[in-house]
């Protein structure tokens, strides 16, 4: 009995240390202050002030859009299919029922020309936590998909393109069957449809020159990149080392902004809170593009998460670093 007490006593001291040792650096950030920001420039380019455009009506005209909130979040979707619409670029809905209320993704696609046929998602969410006006989550990355379609509405891709704008990825409904992105990828599966990676854009907005101002789960991962969050990260695990290493390349090609990239095993902490892991699940290759969330932006899941702490400067080149990965990878 001793031994089997000592024994748990043991188990429960390592649970607890590696508790704090992953939930430390993002209790720092959660008592750190909040960068602020002035709206863009008259003279900034034009897609500065439409990514700012897009992220003010979601989360400050529409608000939190979670499952609680179910007129926000259908404002927000009827909000993407009127861009789609003015842009005239092609989508489907893939709707189903939670709760009895119907939710949808939006589906734009580019068909491509390979065959056999191959197809690249890039995928964001446009629900929040309930409460939040969820600026830089998600609306920072709804904002740069939208301004991706515009870019490449007449674009002939080699491989199919999809840019897919995800309902319920945040709880209560993470890491269940009703998921938007679950729905997605159980169907392509269903299908047969030969997906070779998904991108999941994920924050996407916030940056800071303050030194120490980035953590990571685990403190050696600091011996190795930056303690500055000015960069944004290209993130997935093992199988998709090859993905990760190609599309930070492709994406450092095209823009200013610092770009790094981490290939860890899927157990590493935070790489598995996104549309990311339903295609994981699938069997499909998938990785995630982040300003890495609670490692960094002490706003996340809060009231705080608004438009004035977004750097648009830095999303701006990010989208177009993202439209020249998008055109380089489906020629592949």
């Amino acid at each position: 009995m001793t031994i089997l007490i000592n024994t748990l006593i043991i188990v429960i001291g390592l649970i607890l240390a590696i508790a704090i040792i992953i939930l430390f650096p993002i209790i720092k950030i959660f008592h750190t202050s909040s960068v602020c920001r002035k709206p863009p420039e008259d003279h900034l380019p034009e897609l500065t002030h439409n990514l700012y455009r897009h992220v003010a009506v979601l989360s400050k005209e529409i608000g939190s859009r979670s499952l609680k909130e179910y007129e926000n979040i259908s404002k927000a979707q009827n909000y993407i299919e009127t861009f789609l619409q003015g842009i005239c670029f092609p989508y489907e809905l893939q709707s189903y029922v939670v709760n009895g209320k119907t939710y949808s993704n939006v589906i734009a696609a580019l068909p491509g020309s390979d065959n056999p046929p191959e197809t690249i998602v890039i995928g964001a969410h446009y629900d929040t936590i309930l409460d939040t006006p969820g600026a830089d989550d998600n609306a920072s990355a709804v904002a740069v998909l939208l301004e991706m379609c515009r870019a490449l509405q007449n674009y002939s891709p080699g491989k199919t393109i999809k840019l897919v704008f995800f309902t319920l990825e945040e709880p209560p409904i993470f890491d269940t069957e009703k998921m938007g992105s679950w729905i997605f990828a159980k169907d392509a599966k269903k299908r047969g449809e030969e997906i070779c990676f998904m991108i999941s854009l994920d924050m996407l907005g916030y940056y800071s020159d303050k030194e120490k101002g980035q953590q990571f789960p685990l403190s050696l991962t600091n011996m190795f990149y930056p303690t500055t969050p000015n960069f944004i990260l290209v993130v997935g695990d093992t199988s998709s080392r090859h993905m990760v290493t190609l599309t930070a390349d492709k994406i450092r090609q095209a823009c200013t902004l610092n770009v790094e990239n981490l290939t860890v095993p899927r157990f590493f902490p935070g790489i598995k809170l996104s549309d990311n892991l339903s295609f994981w699940k699938m069997g499909y290759k998938a990785l995630m593009i982040t300003d890495t969330a609670f490692f960094r932006n002490p706003n996340y899941h809060t009231t705080k998460d608004t438009i004035d702490t977004l750097n648009f400067d830095k999303m701006t080149s990010l989208c177009e670093g993202l439209v020249a990965m998008t055109k380089d990878l489906s020629r592949q």
